[in-house]
């Protein structure tokens, strides 16, 4: 009779931590659904979550550490690659100094704690600054921007009285907002929808503005002087709370709805009617896309102008607007950053504030940082040849590393570059911790995250690969943990659960703070102690304190006449898909049939001119290189636009399109949003 057991956990598929319910018989996971308690997913997974075990099972995972050996893989022991990995690396050290040693940890490693807390250990020991992950491209910007305006960091409630969803597709790319949302809209919650391509919830939105790419800014500061004119900004919350609003008022005088209206394609009585609408309703969320404001020349600043319009409407600490809360409090083993990462003088808000220094280096200067100032690299739970801007640039820097080793579960574009690749565990494989931060009126929900099978083949978890690495090095003390259940335990211990407790009394997880919507002395950690609209730390570093607007560095506006009539259509690239989350998940079966093909998207009018019709292989083409994908040519999407997805490999890889050395000015982000391209018919 076979051995089962139902086992409560998490997916980390995305960076939602649904919760989960696994069924294991004899040693094998046989099924995976939502697990009906836990408050974010109550029962639900969407299709990546869903068909988890065939990612988990697939024939195509790494089944033992490989290393290259003539143009190709030869099959070694992972005592071989340890060794010989720990002996380049010690070498390198010696050589040139232990900043040359750069570690990227991939997007599910920023959700994943006891992974990114293990890299840090790692490069902390070994005396490397040098940390690197999707920071630098994606949300950490939002984070800055709101510490600068706030002094924490405030995020979206999900339970909301107006959703203004801009740039930001749920459907696509956010599956439980998507059902808080149709729960409250049937409540008579009201819905906004900003984005150059009429998404399907804008057919059941109160306002659907169509924006062209890399104008929210614009946008923003219209807003914001409509709510002043109009004198609809909430007096008692900006003079009880804030500092600066008086020059805010000057400031964004010249920002009219007729002046956006020429910017950013949207009319200016629509403008109006959306200022009126957000400083009326209390409850109000913006919810930005996940990185569509940060990837634009105007990224710090988009961010600026959101905390700005939430704060002078009131609604900040408010049922359905952005709430500060109490942080998730988990164990910290005392690395520090020793000596500045790559950027950090170049780009200093994303370095530091205020004394809080970040351990991230800017992923957009590693390209022209190798080999003279990289030479070793490692990747966890990443593939930055196809996430990362610039994919020919990361290629070719890549190609002259004396040491690039990755852990992975798949043979990724980045792993075949590679000098190691070593098998990495699946989620369901190691033990680990599954949190959410943002939960209806409580926060946040902590899980633990089981071992619920055996690590496949010779697959090792994180803690497991980079303790015996760090014994090789001589950085055992930096690992002193003897189980990975131990390590796992000291990370939880400062909830105040202990593993026990969430192990055998509370397997489904369990609050452990809640949610308050009070304003206390001291809530916000500004210098001022004030929501602060005017930034002093951004004038001190020669930019604009006050919200501000910057054209595309190559969009119409400021890109050069000669270079516009070659690339006359704006590209937006990274355009999410449920089915996929960023290059991960394209092995499985199911998938794939639901999601086949790489899609451009473009309206009628565009591919008519071209001479483009459904369904036909095109190829987009910017300054940086060429990609084949097929054409989706669909009315909802804005005229003169073309919107590629991210994610896919080989000749699909988007990322060959982006450019690394186009940069947001304040902290070091790729322009992926609002770039300049050319598409015609594949021959």
């Amino acid at each position: 009779m076979a051995k089962r057991k139902e086992i409560f956990t998490d997916c980390t598929l995305c960076y939602h931590s649904c919760g989960t319910q696994v069924t294991v018989e004899d040693g094998r996971a046989v099924k995976i659904k939502g697990l009906g308690s836990h408050p974010l997913n109550k029962g639900r997974l969407c299709p990546k979550g869903a068909n988890a075990l065939d990612v988990i099972y697939s024939p195509n995972r790494l089944k033992q550490p490989l290393k290259r050996n003539n143009g190709g893989f030869a099959e070694i022991s992972w005592e071989q690659a340890l060794d010989e990995i720990a002996a380049k690396l010690i070498r390198l050290k010696d050589d040139f100094g232990p900043q040359v040693f750069g570690l990227f940890c991939g997007s599910i490693g920023v959700e994943n704690l006891e992974m990114s807390t293990l890299v840090h250990l790692l490069r902390s020991g070994f005396g490397s600054p040098n940390f690197f992950s999707v920071e630098s491209i994606c949300y950490r910007m939002r984070i800055r921007t709101r510490q600068l305006t706030f002094g924490r960091y405030p995020t979206e409630e999900p339970d909301s009285n107006l959703y203004i969803l801009w740039g930001h597709n749920p459907d696509q790319s956010d599956f439980p907002l998507k059902f808080f949302m149709k729960k409250n809209l049937k409540k008579g919650a009201k819905l906004v929808v900003i984005d150059p391509k009429r998404i399907p919830l804008a057919d059941r939105a109160d306002m659907y503005l169509r924006i062209r790419p890399g104008t929210d800014g614009a946008l923003a500061l219209a807003l914001m002087q409509v709510i002043i004119a109009e004198d609809l900004f909430d007096r008692d919350f900006v003079d009880k709370y804030t500092t600066g609003f008086e020059k805010l008022v000057d400031h964004v005088q010249p920002y009219s709805p007729e002046w956006a209206q020429e910017v950013t394609w949207i009319a200016a009585e629509d403008i109006r009617a959306l200022a009126r609408l957000f400083a009326n309703t209390k409850g109000a969320s913006i919810f930005q896309g996940t990185c569509t404001q940060d990837q634009t020349a105007n990224g710090t600043q988009n961010s600026r102008a959101f905390a700005v319009l939430q704060t002078i409407t009131g609604n900040i600490n408010i049922p359905g607007g952005w709430v500060t809360s109490p942080p998730p409090r988990f164990g910290h083993p005392g690395y520090s950053v020793e000596g500045m990462p790559l950027g950090g003088d170049q780009y200093p808000l994303f370095y530091e504030l205020w004394g809080r220094k970040a351990p991230y280096g800017v992923v957009t200067l590693i390209p022209e940082s190798i080999p003279e100032k990289l030479k070793a690299f490692m990747v966890i739970g990443g593939n930055p040849l196809i996430s990362m801007p610039d994919s020919h640039a990361f290629k070719a820097a890549f190609e002259k590393l004396d040491l690039l080793v990755v852990h992975d579960l798949f043979m990724t574009d980045t792993a075949r570059v590679a000098h190691y690749v070593l098998p990495a565990c699946s989620h369901l494989e190691k033990w680990g911790i599954g949190y959410t931060y943002n939960v209806c009126h409580c926060l946040p929900y902590l899980m633990l995250r089981k071992q619920c099978i055996e690590p496949l083949h010779e697959s090792w978890s994180e803690w497991r690969f980079l303790t015996e690495l760090a014994g090789r090095l001589g950085l055992s003390e930096s690992f002193p943990w003897q189980t990975e259940k131990d390590f796992v335990s000291f990370m939880i211990a400062p909830s105040g659960f202990s593993f026990d407790y969430l192990l055998n009394e509370k397997p489904q997880g369990d609050y452990y703070a809640e949610k308050k919507y009070t304003i206390p002395e001291g809530l916000f950690r500004t210098p001022s102690g004030k929501i602060e609209i005017y930034s002093d730390e951004l004038e001190k570093v020669g930019f604009s304190p006050l919200p501000s607007y910057l054209e595309p560095e190559r969009g119409p506006v400021r890109g050069e006449t000669s270079f516009l009539i070659k690339y006359p259509l704006i590209l937006s690239v990274g355009n999410r898909n449920l089915y996929y989350t960023h290059s991960q998940h394209h092995e499985v079966e199911a998938l794939c049939k639901l999601s086949p093909d790489p899609l451009a998207e473009i309206g009628p009018q565009t591919a008519a001119k071209y001479g483009i019709v459904d369904g036909d292989p095109v190829v987009v083409e910017t300054n940086r290189g060429r990609v084949k994908m097929k054409a989706r040519v669909d009315e909802r999407v804005a005229e003169g636009i073309v919107l590629a997805p991210h994610g896919w490999g080989g000749e699909a890889n988007a990322n060959r399109l982006t450019d690394v050395a186009c940069r947001e000015p304040i902290m070091g982000y790729p322009d992926q949003k609002s770039l300049q391209c050319r598409i015609q018919k594949a021959v």
